[in-house]
């Protein structure tokens, strides 16, 4: 083939209208966001506070209702090498105090781990576990 055949073929190419590219992208979807997620599930916490929330962080969003502040307190307690939402110690010695009926399952991805954790407000351990959970879990009355 001559130089001139293959130049010719090669501005041939060149006429080739573009092909329309949509202006904007697709939306995104949960699973395609960069970043950490979380769902978290509340029952008997009350009727404004039981529910189902997404929390993205980094960048914050989601459904939480208090998104940005629950971001920054799970970045402020990571830890390298800690699982944040690791249960109580099984031979943890904790108060008998009462905290309510309240429940959350948080399920995810936190720190490039997958999450799968469950709480309570059965005694002083797992209210305290709460607690450091709150803005992620809802605030919630005093023990008894």
């Amino acid at each position: 083939m001559s130089a001139l055949a293959v130049v010719s073929g090669l501005l041939a190419l060149s006429a080739v209208p573009a092909v329309a590219v949509p202006a904007a992208p697709p939306p995104v979807r949960p699973e395609d966001r960069a970043g950490d997620h979380l769902t978290v599930v509340v029952r008997h916490a009350g009727s404004e506070r039981d529910g189902a929330h997404e929390l993205f962080c980094h960048p914050a969003g989601g459904s939480h209702p208090d998104a940005a502040e629950a971001c920054r307190v799970l970045d402020e307690h990571t830890r390298w090498g800690q699982d944040l939402f690791a249960p109580v110690a099984p031979d943890s010695t904790c108060t008998m105090l009462y905290g309510g009926p309240a429940t959350a399952h948080v399920t995810g991805t936190w720190a490039g781990r997958p999450v799968d954790a469950d709480y309570d407000r059965s005694n002083g351990c797992e209210i305290g576990r709460w607690d450091r959970m709150v803005p992620l879990l809802p605030k919630l009355g005093e023990a008894t």
